[in-house]
């Protein structure tokens, strides 16, 4: 009698599965530019040939910092960190810098796609998702790792990702059967098997479980942009990468036999700009007395540097002598150095929908990053590429191309945001989505009836 109720069962779930009329991969390709698909001098081939049967985007225009966890956040919600809560990759930490990340996703303020879909009871699944830590996916492996014990020891991310994965168990089913056993080198960013390593694990997700959606974070590019900026060797072996993962997903979803049934979208959170020099305001806090380096606990004032951008936290948010303080610091800089960035009050922060609980925030020229440093020089060299800059020029701009079902075939988009990528999902598996600030652009869509 149990073993007949074992197979009814599972022949329900499987008809469920089978019954699923739409069902939406959702592939992020960290630091993914225009370029990359619309210059085929760049070799991406297999995502090329799919643009062309598909829509695209000339630009996608990010949120304020440019960085990956708010931008991936955004995708998921359609609203703007100012909203969702992710307002940086890691916490503002002026005592001492912990190296902990904005990990789990009882940070998320606002719904996600994956609870929405929870609420219709549809399969999800996420694969080293950003801030997907406790997340409501039906079968997730999330981008997490445990912090070294001890100086000089390494981040443990195997037990970290067999802990947190979902349901208890699912790491290692995975490796069982999509990948092999795998070791901490295997995500090591050093190398392109990180997102070989998704991108089977992905596609057994979708062979397996057919989930309604699936999000996927691959990651090398970026990787390879901050060794090397814009351009270089290693950055373009990790797009030919990435490309190749890319195939496996798809090829996953045709042996799946569902492509009829699948929209896949391919984005990215950032664009990148190339970097020679690093701006440290932390220093000009630590003249000017209100933010002591080796007593941190007197502080008054904290720039957190985010790539391309700095955000001012006040220990007394209310403490206006303190912010005219550090208004007067930057403006008595040397002219030439003054001129390196500029200054966003609060009010172009609101506009801009950036951490509500920054003071103001500083935005470099190109070419110019920051450092949490407060000792030594302001200015300093650095080389490779960075992001997190103000979004409002091309090079930090990210990309986007839609095919499969529902994806109007020729569609052109010059210029979208982040947080039209949410709706267009919720209009593709049929959920209602009211909290999505972003826009659902109807020519990306075949006409119904159609």
């Amino acid at each position: 009698m149990k073993s007949l109720l074992t197979l009814l069962t599972l022949a329900c779930t499987f008809g469920a599965a089978s019954a699923q009329d739409s069902h939406v991969v959702l592939i992020s390709i960290d630091g993914l530019r225009p370029e990359f698909y619309k210059d085929a001098s760049w070799s991406m081939v297999n995502l090329h040939q799919a643009m062309k049967t598909g829509a695209y985007a000339d630009g996608v225009t990010g949120v304020f910092p440019t960085v990956t966890y708010p931008s991936h956040t955004t995708m998921i919600t359609g609203v703007k960190p100012l909203k969702h809560g992710v307002h940086y990759n890691t916490p503002s930490e002026p005592l001492e810098v912990t190296g902990n990340w904005l990990w789990d996703y009882s940070t998320i303020k606002v719904p996600t796609i994956f609870s929405a879909a929870k609420e219709k009871g549809l399969v999800t699944a996420s694969v080293f998702w950003p801030v997907s830590v406790g997340g409501p996916a039906s079968y997730n492996i999330p981008e997490f790792w445990y912090l070294p014990k001890n100086k000089g020891e390494k981040r443990d991310m195997m037990h970290a990702l067999s802990d947190k994965a979902n349901p208890k168990g699912f790491f290692e089913e995975v490796q069982q059967n999509a990948t092999g056993k795998l070791e901490e080198i295997d995500f090591d960013g050093d190398y392109l098997s990180i997102d070989e390593n998704n991108a089977r694990i992905s596609g057994y997700i979708i062979r397996k479980y057919k989930p309604a959606f699936l999000a996927v974070h691959l990651v090398a590019v970026d990787h390879f942009e901050h060794e090397q900026g814009r351009d270089g060797d290693k950055v373009r072996s990790s797009l030919s990468g990435v490309d190749r993962n890319i195939k496996t997903i798809l090829e996953s979803i045709e042996k799946a036999g569902i492509k009829d049934k699948t929209t896949v979208i391919v984005t990215g959170d950032h664009g990148f700009v190339d970097i020679h020099s690093s701006l440290s305001p932390n220093v000009l806090l630590a003249q000017a007395g209100i933010y002591d380096p080796a007593a941190k606990r007197n502080w008054k004032a904290y720039f957190h540097a985010s790539g391309g951008s700095s955000f001012l936290h006040l220990k007394d948010k209310n403490d206006k002598q303190t912010l005219e303080k550090v208004k007067a610091a930057l403006e008595k800089l040397p002219v030439a150095q003054r001129s390196t960035f500029e200054i966003k009050d609060r009010a172009a922060l609101d506009a801009v929908g950036a951490d509500p609980n920054a003071a103001l925030a500083l935005a470099p020229r190109q070419g110019f990053t920051f450092s949490t440093a407060a000792t030594g020089e302001f200015i300093r060299a650095a080389s490779g590429g960075t992001h997190g800059f103000f979004p409002d020029f091309k090079e930090i701009q990210t990309g986007f191309v839609a095919f499969g079902k529902g994806i109007q075939p020729g569609a052109v988009i010059p210029e979208m945001s982040l947080q039209d990528i949410a709706p267009l999902i919720a209009k593709l598996l049929g959920i209602e989505f009211p909290s999505a600030d972003g826009v659902l652009y109807p020519g990306v869509l075949v006409k119904e009836g159609k």
